[in-house]
């Protein structure tokens, strides 16, 4: 929250431009910085990852996708189209960087998406899983294909990290290379969590806890384990220290230095505070204890799976812990309460292809995304006249843009003629032809919930250009003439400057 993330979509997701990466540490340090796989800290320059630090990028920048085979990806800001599975295909991409690169210092930033829904595993994984028998299984209503589909993919997940760690040993790298794995917080379905309360959405333990492995042979012994809390926000100074980099950020971030620990020094971790937030949710955790986002407290050496509120029994240490979530909501949420008023930023000159999706955009009248969930979505039921989609934009650069969407339109749909505006700038053009693709329905192991956008191929169409001056302002699409019963479903909208 404190660097101006305030939720997962429609722009909120964007990292403050004043902030600055771990890969603007390496990069600047001398280091090739590549990012294979899911972005989630914004798509226009200048929040887009080739902004941030990484010279080299291939993924998404949505934070969800949901196309998992031959799935529309990026490179470098220019369309390009996946091959195979989503996360093999990653891999191979993190694979070919660290080949590139072998010789020269790199950062190499592979980060999954998998095992998130939708559920799609590779055929090959899914035959080793559909008749497995569940024997750890979670509270609530767990479903247990989805289980079953989880573990699949999980187990591809798993295979693809040997693929990396065994081309290091490969190339000879592995002695000077620097290996690190943690997930995601929390299973996002009830599932087995190690009987720890909560999932993912919660701050209790079973929404927070995640492994984290680190492995650099001959510098960190095998097999150490440390004592103790440590947490996401510790990465970026522990790997700068270990590497010798100077960290790019210009004011102290709060995460700790753990490398004399990891390097043989005092298997237990400092006493600290690690705080999480999540929906207006804090709790905070000490190596002892957690209190939870409603006051309750627990021992966490005792009572791991969070059964027995011993507030009333250790009134002081309530007290403490629940006047540092005051305190730390006082200092770090301050901005996360304001409203978001950054505007999406089109026009650079330095990447002059501009991406406006469906996602970061509203609607007026009966326009509706394709699913509850923005991150993926498209527009649907675009059927009046006086119905828009819109943007609020800053354009850096006046100039000519070429615009193309992407649309789908049933074939007795064609023809509606649409408008482009931004102040007194227009173009109009027309949806035609008519495309209109069955929605996937092969490429999911266990349907989709409602919640997920179903997916569909999406075609191109240039509608020509339009002339923009400097400036914030609203850009919206409307409908001029409807001559069938839709105008279209809308993906995105590309700007590029000429």
């Amino acid at each position: 929250p404190r660097t101006g993330v305030r939720g997962v979509s429609t722009g909120q997701e964007r990292l403050n431009l004043d902030e600055k990466t771990i890969a603007d540490s390496f990069k600047a340090a001398g280091y090739s910085t590549g990012a294979f796989g899911k972005w989630h800290n914004g798509s226009q320059w200048p929040y887009h990852p080739n902004a941030r630090g990484f010279d080299e990028y291939y993924g998404f920048t949505s934070g969800h996708w949901g196309e998992y085979f031959n799935p529309p990806l990026e490179y470098n800001g220019r369309d390009v189209r996946g091959r195979g599975y989503i996360a093999d295909d990653f891999t191979d991409h993190a694979l070919q960087f660290i080949e590139t690169n072998r010789h020269r210092p790199f950062f190499c930033y592979l980060p999954f998406n998998t095992p998130h829904s939708p559920w799609a595993a590779p055929k090959e994984d899914w035959a080793r899983f559909r008749e497995r028998g569940i024997t750890q299984r979670g509270s609530g209503k767990e479903k247990d294909d989805e289980t079953r589909c989880v573990l699949a993919m999980t187990e591809n997940l798993d295979r693809n990290v040997g693929r990396v760690v065994r081309r290091l040993d490969e190339l000879g790298l592995s002695t000077n290379t620097i290996v690190v794995y943690f997930s995601d917080n929390g299973p996002n379905t009830p599932r087995w969590n190690g009987g720890m309360k909560g999932i993912k959405g919660s701050t209790d333990e079973g929404g927070l806890r995640s492994p984290l492995f680190v492995r650099w042979p001959g510098k960190i012994p095998p097999g150490r384990q440390l004592a103790g809390i440590a947490s996401s926000i510790d990465l970026m100074p522990t790997l700068c220290a270990m590497a010798s980099v100077k960290p790019a950020s210009p004011s102290p971030v709060d995460g700790l230095d753990l490398s004399s620990h990891l390097f043989g020094g005092a298997a237990t971790l400092p006493d600290r505070m690690i705080f999480s937030h999540w929906n207006n949710a804090v709790s905070v955790r000490t190596s002892r204890h957690r209190l939870d986002a409603r006051g309750a407290l627990f021992d966490m050496e005792k009572d791991p799976n969070q059964t027995t509120d011993v507030a009333s029994e250790n009134p002081q240490i309530t007290r403490e812990l629940g006047e540092a979530v005051s305190a730390w909501r006082r200092d770090v949420l301050k901005e996360a309460k304001a409203q978001d008023t950054r505007p999406f930023t089109v026009g650079y000159r330095e990447f002059p292809i501009t991406q406006l999706p469906a996602r970061d955009g509203l609607s007026t009248g009966g326009i509706r995304r394709s699913a509850n969930a923005p991150n993926s979505s498209y527009f649907v039921n675009w059927k009046a006249t006086g119905d828009t989609i819109y943007w609020d934009v800053e354009v850096k650069t006046a100039g000519t843009y070429d615009v193309v969407i992407d649309y789908t339109c049933p074939l007795a749909d064609a023809g509606s003629k649409i408008e482009l505006r931004m102040g007194d700038a227009t173009l109009v053009g027309t949806v035609t032809p008519g495309w209109d693709p069955p929605l996937y329905t092969d490429q999911d192991t266990i349907p989709r919930p409602l919640v997920e956008s179903r997916m569909k191929p999406f075609k191109p169409l240039a509608l020509g250009s339009i002339d923009l001056k400097a400036g914030r302002g609203r850009l919206a699409l409307k409908a001029l003439e409807i001559p069938g019963g839709s105008v279209m479903d809308f993906r995105r909208l590309k700007l590029t400057l000429r």
